[in-house]
């Protein structure tokens, strides 16, 4: 079903040939020119100046009610702080999750506290995690290795999968990713725990780009990512990237005492 589901995701794809690189299409990808192609997908989403989005999440759990929630994530990759606030609906308002100093907080106004929580939070209780969310770390986070080429729906891929740095903490301590070869975006990712099993199978159908002033360059991002829940089958969750700023955002945005503002 997730093939079937993959191959109608893969003609909406939103891909351009600008990242095209003619000269890696070898049958078998060296580890220098595999941390390139890491590295390229870190830079290419990484903002030099700061960042807003306004996301749409949509969790379906099996034999329960679909759940929608609306939400603003903001980034300033170069002091490495996120903070994601959700919006909507009314019950969710004003609940969110502060990055600072590696730390990751969680904050629910109904209680008026905030509790520390790890990589491995599932974000509003759905399917995602921070790094769904946050800039990319997958060249300073983890070692990869060859795993083949293939076709993913109408795409030639190259597979990679990535073991865990030592010293790093991450959400899955193992990683396999498609990358298409044309543009270097990766469009299917599996994670998985220490001991091999897989938790969490997700698809990126669409990405997106605009011009950053700061940065000098593109800057891309995940427009839509759809996650499968590997585990608790049947569960799943979209996240939509509805619309990108990167003007400049107020200087004591990463605080606790400005989210806490938000719910007042």
């Amino acid at each position: 079903m997730k093939k079937i589901i993959f191959i109608l995701l893969c003609t909406l794809l939103t891909a351009t040939s600008t990242l095209a690189d003619p000269a890696a299409t070898t049958s078998k990808l060296p580890t220098d020119k595999m941390v390139e192609i890491l590295k390229g997908i870190d830079q290419r989403i990484k903002s030099s100046g700061d960042y807003k989005a306004e996301i749409y999440l949509e969790q379906k759990e099996r034999d329960k009610p679909d759940i929608v929630r609306e939400g603003l994530v903001y980034r300033r990759d170069a002091d490495e702080k996120l903070m994601i606030l959700f919006t909507k609906p009314k019950t969710e308002a004003g609940k969110g999750y502060l990055r600072i100093d590696k730390n990751l907080w969680y904050y629910d106004p109904s209680v008026g506290k905030w509790e520390r929580r790890t990589d491995r939070e599932r974000i509003a209780g759905t399917d995602s995690r921070r790094q769904d969310f946050d800039q990319s770390k997958l060249a300073e986070e983890y070692d990869p290795t060859y795993v083949g080429e293939e076709k993913l729906g109408n795409f030639k891929v190259w597979v990679l999968k990535l073991a865990v740095k030592p010293g790093v903490d991450v959400a899955y301590p193992i990683v396999k990713f498609w990358i298409d070869q044309a543009t270097s975006n990766d469009l299917k990712r599996e994670d998985y725990a220490l001991s091999g099993r897989l938790l969490r199978t997700s698809y990126v159908p669409k990405w997106q780009k605009l011009y950053s002033d700061s940065k000098k360059a593109d800057l891309w991002y995940r427009q839509e990512i759809r996650i499968y829940d590997e585990v608790d089958k049947g569960n799943s969750t979209l996240v939509v990237i509805k619309s990108v700023d990167l003007h400049a955002l107020p200087e004591n945005i990463f605080t606790k005492a400005w989210l806490e503002s938000k719910s007042r």
